[in-house]
């Protein structure tokens, strides 16, 4: 897992440790000491910590004018455990939500397991955001995190499935990111009305 990296080729338009609005401003990086584990395994030390022993994340990009974030996660949402959901929405998304960020990404594809346990906070981060046309969306999940994510019933709050999981993100800008899954979602709210 050491060597899987959070995605870098946007750093020319955003980074999270020079933006003064984000929880990881003026965070120094060490390219040589992997102190962050999940479980027994070293992530790359470009991971944030979100407030989690098994979660790590990185916020690629925010666009506080339209109003979204890309964020990218990496290990095991464990919910049951460690409460990650509540340490992702008081850590991080609280602090976007203050400043005007209601629409998020989440890449999810080195999220390597889904345990859930409440749906309270994905409620309350649905709340937050609803009023101002607000959504989540899961990208690339794996098969078995969509099956716990859609088996507890999770997906009331959260956008995520199979035509999520085939979105091609990184050769892309970020807001042209954006665009495709705001049109993914407008067009499966149409698919269920």
């Amino acid at each position: 897992m050491h060597d899987i990296e959070p995605h870098f080729l946007w750093r020319d338009l955003y980074i999270a440790s020079e933006d003064r609005h984000s929880p990881f401003f003026r965070r120094q990086y060490d390219e040589f000491h992997f102190t962050q584990k999940v479980y027994n395994y070293y992530i790359h030390p470009q991971w944030d910590n979100l407030g989690s022993t098994t979660l790590y994340g990185k916020a690629l990009f925010v666009d506080y004018e339209e109003g979204y974030a890309i964020l990218e996660l990496i290990g095991e949402w464990n919910d049951c455990l460690h409460n990650d959901i509540e340490a992702l929405k008081r850590n991080l998304i609280d602090p976007m939500i203050r400043k005007g960020i209601y629409r998020y990404i989440l890449v999810c594809e080195s999220v390597f397991n889904f345990h859930a346990d409440d749906a309270d906070y994905y409620e309350e981060w649905w709340d937050d955001i609803k009023e101002e046309n607000g959504w989540v969306c899961l990208l690339n999940t794996e098969q078995h995190v969509y099956e716990e994510i859609r088996y507890r019933r999770l997906d009331h709050y959260i956008h995520v499935g199979p035509h999520f999981n085939d979105v091609i993100w990184r050769p892309r800008r970020p807001e042209l990111v954006y665009l495709a899954v705001n049109q993914l979602i407008h067009t499966q709210v149409k698919l269920v009305n």
